[in-house]
């Protein structure tokens, strides 16, 4: 199954929660790079993001 590069977005800022959505799985989860399209370096700025969001409690860290 091929998914559709996600490469739009040139910077993640964690202060952007609804774009930040888009790259969590209704479990809370980062997708992964292949699901997501994107490169590694964005990648690592996505996962710098998330974790900011949820200490800021912008994103759920779980949902259970």
């Amino acid at each position: 199954m091929a998914y559709k590069k996600r490469n739009e977005v040139k910077y993640f800022d964690y202060k952007d929660f609804k774009t930040l959505q888009r790259f969590v799985n209704p479990y809370g989860a980062i997708e992964t790079r292949k699901k997501t399209g994107l490169s590694a370096k964005q990648q690592r700025q996505l996962a710098r993001a998330v974790k900011r969001a949820r200490h800021l409690a912008l994103l759920p860290f779980a949902v259970r």
